[in-house]
């Protein structure tokens, strides 16, 4: 009984602010691989590969919905997962190699014919996707039960984001330098060998997570069978509407990043101004630090709103910057301020839904849940939004490598701009449903509060 107390104690505790740079080290290992897929997959396939740009969009469609239902795969496994070191953490460790073997995989190059390149795109492209949700889905379930306070939870969230953005920062910006310095002027040993580099800092990331992130909760933590936790999704309308409006995020954050390679290199002719774009998205990381102090003044809802309406305004000045790079670059870093803040709260508030669960049906299946809400709604939103300006900039007639047509040009143009700023609209619009949620929270903790108590006393 006493150790069931004084684990309930723990759970309110503050975080140590090193097990808050363990945590943050998985997003920074996630996003160094996950985010050299997004980015620069498109190009990879259809301008190192081979691939016609028809065909890489049909991969990333093809495979990014087929790997998105084994979120909720993986969110059971994790349901009834039980172990010494805890239910989502042991992940970090079983996962970490599989992710890094399949990410170097996938740029391999290998000499085939183009059904054969075809063939080898989509199954590497699978299998890289499924071992991201076995890393990506423990990420998310596990920040439930780091800690049960929710100013706790928000502020873990925002380091772990900030770990993310640093490992989009060093792949998003360096990745296409990595590739000239390996490669020495061969861009398929550079990208194999960059893809190597990167699995390797990916994979320590992963090991110093699992040596210090520690769980609470434990104590109360079941096998919950499998109609159980998605009966935790019974009549929980919150966590509906968070994944519905996160799937939108990821339609309007895939759909930008997937051209940016392709909007520098023909419709501004300085290929290399993508690399100093990606380094801007680091403003993401203002969205992130200004959260804890915003939703001290508004509610998260508001909150997430704002976030992707700047995103949104800051897409839709770029249609307007010309060839003016200047111009480009701060329109670009007011989107990534919104991105920031949208690509954050997601997650934080997913655990206020895990919460709204246990509430509702008396059933806390944080790994069902939080796999839907990320790992489903991350891969469902950027396969989608990879494939559709894919499919625009080909029925406009894109040819890998050559002279662009003016149709093509307006193409990638419009895909760039507008097309992110109308699914970050549609997401801020569909979030104003949560806000009587949201109002019922503070109610919500402290009868799971008490009943825990009950639970620890007995």
């Amino acid at each position: 009984m006493k150790s069931q107390v004084a684990t309930a104690v723990k759970s309110d505790a503050k975080v140590p602010f090193h097990r808050m740079l363990a945590f943050a080290s998985t997003d920074a290992a996630g996003n160094l691989l996950y985010t050299t897929v997004t980015t620069f997959i498109l190009y990879y396939y259809t301008d190192v590969f081979g691939l016609s740009v028809a065909a890489a969009g049909t991969v990333l469609l093809a495979a990014r919905i087929l790997d998105a239902f084994d979120a909720p795969v993986w969110g059971f496994i994790i349901d009834h997962t039980h172990t010494r070191w805890g239910q989502s953490r042991p992940y970090f460790l079983w996962m970490a190699f599989p992710f890094a073997i399949f990410f170097v995989l996938m740029f391999l190059t290998p000499n085939l014919s183009a059904t054969g390149k075809f063939w080898w795109a989509m199954i590497t492209y699978l299998l890289f996707g499924i071992s991201y949700t076995g890393v990506g889905t423990p990420i998310s379930s596990i920040l439930p039960n780091l800690s049960n306070d929710s100013d706790e939870r928000i502020k873990l969230n925002s380091v772990r984001m900030i770990g993310g953005n640093i490992g989009f920062l060093i792949t998003a910006t360096f990745t296409l330098s990595f590739v000239a310095f390996f490669g020495g002027g061969n861009d398929v040993a550079g990208w194999r060998n960059t893809a190597i580099v990167l699995a390797v800092a990916g994979f320590a990331l992963l090991m110093f997570a699992f040596f210090d992130t520690r769980e609470v909760n434990t104590a109360t933590q079941k096998s919950i069978p499998i109609m159980d936790s998605i009966r935790a999704a019974k009549s929980n309308w919150p966590w509906f509407i968070l994944v519905v409006a996160f799937i939108f995020y990821w339609l309007g954050n895939s759909s930008r990043t997937s051209v940016l390679v392709y909007y520098t290199q023909y419709n501004l002719g300085v290929k290399g101004f993508a690399s100093v774009l990606n380094a801007l998205v680091m403003f993401q990381m203002v969205g992130m630090v200004l959260i804890p102090f915003m939703v001290k003044k508004f509610s998260k809802t508001h909150v997430l709103m704002f976030g992707l309406c700047l995103a949104a305004f800051g897409q839709i000045m770029i249609f307007f910057t010309g060839k003016s790079l200047i111009a480009l670059g701060v329109a670009w870093s007011i989107a990534s301020v919104g991105t920031g803040i949208s690509v954050s709260m997601p997650f934080a508030m997913l655990s206020d839904t895990v919460d709204y669960g246990e509430w509702k049906n008396g059933i806390r299946a944080s790994g069902f849940l939080t796999a839907i809400g990320s790992s489903f709604a991350i891969k469902m939103g950027s396969g989608l939004g990879g494939w559709a300006p894919s499919m625009i900039m080909a029925n406009a007639g894109y040819k890998a490598g050559a002279a662009q047509t003016a149709a093509s040009l307006s193409a990638i143009k419009f895909c760039i701009s507008f097309l992110p700023a109308i699914f970050f609209v549609i997401g801020a619009a569909i979030m104003i449903f949560y806000m009587r949620y949201e109002k019922q929270e503070t109610g919500i903790r402290a009868t799971l509060a008490e009943k825990r108590g009950e639970l620890a006393e007995d």
